[in-house]
């Protein structure tokens, strides 16, 4: 049972940021750090995290709540059948956006929160290889 009226529970789902999330930043700097220029405003389905328009390589850091991370997702115990459509529907939209971007020539590289977490320099360096290697294709 939930602690919090519904009212102050929507109050607090509402203030939660979608973008320059903590583990984002961190992808960012840890990029960056690396020599990676990226673009972040960028026309682009999905409006990825990090864009790399000359080699197409599109970077999504998708959280475990909001996308579903079979390792991190919770479900929520109230108003459960809102938050397993609300899910689902994310779940959907990133499968039909990773698609759209691959079928236009656009590499989509997903990572979730926990894996930049747990070795954000592993997951730049990923980036960076990819990059790279379509950059010299």
């Amino acid at each position: 049972m939930d602690i919090l009226t519904p009212e102050q529970r929507s109050r607090c789902m509402s203030r939660i940021r979608g973008r320059d999330t903590t583990p984002e930043l961190a992808l960012r700097r840890a990029v960056w750090a690396l020599g990676g220029r990226y673009r972040l405003k960028y026309s682009l389905m999905g409006k990825p995290d990090m864009i790399f328009p000359g080699p197409r390589v599109a970077v999504f850091v998708d959280g475990c709540f909001w996308h579903g991370c079979p390792e991190h997702g919770a479900q929520p115990k109230t108003n459960r059948d809102f938050w397993e459509r609300k899910l689902a529907r994310n779940k959907e939209r990133d499968e039909v956006v990773s698609a759209n971007l691959c079928n236009d020539g656009w590499i989509v590289l997903r990572f979730w929160e926990h894996e930049i977490t747990q070795d954000c320099l592993k997951v730049a360096e990923t980036v960076i290889a990819t990059v790279g290697e379509k950059s010299r294709q």
